[in-house]
């Protein structure tokens, strides 16, 4: 079996800058439904131009619908906490869990080789508060953008986030972790592993997994081509690798695949640096056998 992945037209969804003459971007981000039918957003939001040491608190910011709903803007999150060594905090990823909203997030230091995915959980997804126990786990370089997703059939969640192949750099990577209760994790392993070898930057920025029949697909932001996002299919989701490539055009960056149980669509987001916020289009998802039309390239 492989994917079919179709995309639709790119619309704009959401600017949260101040006034056309005070231009802030969203960078990576996260999207997430409440009991109500209120979509909310959260993401990196920071004055233009781009200043990634210094994005300190999280965009918060809801709608009724979408993609064309009329968006509020609340204030931000989740502020950095200097007092503990936080110097600014990336990539917010939620889920609903156990009656409860749970936030991952990264919590960047002056350590690159000890960067911190933190916890901070809600009921309302206004007010958070912080893991109790402290950072979740810490990993190098600049290890960042956590995501997490279930996997039912083997009764346990699934951590992805960027790294390194160590702590110093090496082989760009996409980790994975495992976990019974969102708290404690297991130790990485390489769910995706990029020719490309660095420090900063790299092919797997923004890892987001979706489980599609039988197959699952990873979706990485290829920051060398600023607007670019690949995807992975593997029957495997502790595994993904070049073999697996999916032959689709995505110029998304920092993308997330949103479910949208009101109209049955799944929408692919985007931002960025100079970007003028958040897109959003739909996007069409189908296991297929091997052979068929749309099947991935190099199967």
């Amino acid at each position: 079996m492989t994917v079919q992945l179709t995309p639709g037209a790119k619309r704009h969804l959401l600017d949260a800058s101040p006034s056309p003459q005070e231009p802030w971007y969203i960078n990576d981000h996260t999207l997430i439904r409440d009991e109500s039918g209120t979509w909310h957003v959260f993401g990196i939001w920071h004055p233009e131009p781009a200043a990634p040491l210094d994005e300190t608190f999280f965009l918060h910011a809801t709608t009724d619908t979408l993609p064309d709903g009329t968006w509020t803007v609340h204030d931000p999150v989740l502020h950095a906490r200097t007092e503990l060594g936080e110097t600014h905090v990336w990539a917010p990823h939620v889920i609903r869990h156990d009656g409860r909203y749970w936030m991952f997030y990264c919590g960047g230091t002056e350590d690159h080789t000890r960067y911190r995915i933190e916890l901070a959980t809600s009921d309302d997804l206004f007010t958070w508060v912080h893991h109790p126990g402290g950072p979740l786990f810490e990993d190098g370089f600049d290890a960042r953008d956590p995501m997490v997703v279930r996997d039912a059939e083997r009764d346990r969640w699934l951590l992805y986030y960027t790294k390194t192949e160590t702590v110093d750099g090496g082989h760009h990577e996409v980790g994975v972790r495992t976990s019974d209760d969102l708290i404690t994790w297991s130790e990485p392993s390489v769910a995706y592993r990029s020719e490309q070898t660095g420090t900063y930057g790299g092919p797997t920025e923004s890892p987001f997994v979706v489980q599609v029949g039988e197959q699952w697909v990873l979706f990485v932001c290829e920051s060398g081509i600023y607007d670019c996002t690949l995807a992975y299919a593997s029957d495997d989701p502790m595994r993904f690798t070049d073999d697996g490539r999916i032959d689709v055009e995505l110029d998304e960056h920092c993308a997330e695949i949103v479910e949208d149980p009101a109209n049955g669509c799944t929408w692919i987001t985007g931002g960025g640096w100079g970007r003028g916020g958040l897109s959003i289009r739909e996007l069409g998802i189908e296991e297929l056998p091997i052979g068929d039309q749309g099947a991935a390239a190099g199967d």
